[in-house]
Formats: structure tokens, sequence, C-alpha cells
């Protein structure tokens, strides 16, 4: 019997280990036009973009072809767009584009927040609401080029969780 012929009674009830998830490998994205979503995950968001050597062997072919660039955020979380020049526009309320994502959080320092809320409406990146300010801190929701949410969001500062209550 293979996996697919299981019922959910017959699978085996362990579970993954709490640890054995260490941290996201990568978020892959479909993106309408590369050129743009580069400058945004690059230019506005300050993203490294991975070349040479530094792009995962799985997807070099695909690279060099111009279909999918790579970049990596500090802690190591690698993000693909993937060129889909046929993708559809996004609705025009975006919260309706995605119904199985909600959004993808950016950590930056809370000193750092403020000049990351200046350069996304200097760069007149779309705002979908923030900057907010609640217990767990500060964050900022905003969409990417294919309407994808994202969110820039900091811990409180030190000192500022009363201020926020």
């Amino acid at each position: 019997m293979n996996l697919l012929e299981w019922t959910v009674h017959q699978l085996p009830q362990k579970t993954i280990a709490p640890s054995a998830l260490r941290r996201v490998h990568h978020i892959a994205l479909n993106v309408r036009d590369l050129s743009v979503s580069r400058h945004f995950y690059g230019t506005i968001l300050g993203l490294v973009e991975l070349s040479g050597p530094a792009v995962p062997a799985t997807l070099k072919t695909l690279v060099a072809a111009g279909k999918v660039a790579n970049f990596v955020t500090p802690d190591g979380t690698v993000i693909d767009l993937f060129y889909e020049p046929e993708l559809g526009p996004p609705d025009a309320d975006p919260r309706r584009a995605f119904t199985r994502a909600n959004h993808l959080a950016f950590d930056i320092a809370p000193e750092a927040f403020d000049e990351a809320v200046a350069v996304l409406l200097n760069q007149q990146v779309p705002i979908d609401h923030g900057p907010v300010s609640r217990p767990t801190g500060r964050g900022i929701y905003f969409y990417d080029p294919d309407g994808f949410l994202l969110e820039i969001r900091c811990n409180p500062a030190a000192g500022a969780v009363e201020s926020l209550l």
C-alpha cells in the first residue's frame, strides 16, 4: 500500500520533532516582471542577489536563462523569484489576490525601523497599513510589485513596551 492509499487513521501518529525544523530555507514567489522585482528586492529592500557559485545548484540553469533570481536575507533565507510573464496582474484589491498565503515578514532592528518606513514611502511602495505599534513591536505592511503582502517589523525598543500598552 502506498502513502496515497492510506487513510488518516493509518498514518503514523508521531509528529516531527520540535527542533527538527531549524529555519525557513527558502521562499519562492512567482513574479511577472523579473527586472522590476530585482529592483524591489535588491535596491529598495537591500537584499543581496546571489550570483556565480552562490546560486543554488538546482537553479543555476534557470538563473542563467534569466528565469529565476535569488536573493538572500541576512539570516540566510533565500528568496527565489520565478519569472512568470503570463502571471495575471494582481487583483485591484490585493487582499484577495492570494488566498492561501498571508504575508512574509522581515525583522529589522528597532533603531532602523523608521528609516525603512521612510525608504518605502520615498520609493512610493504601496502601503497596506501601518506603521502600527503593538506590545510585540512595530510593523508596516506593504506590497511587492506583484501584489504579495510583505511586512517589516521590529521588536519593541528597550523600555518601549510600557508606552505601547
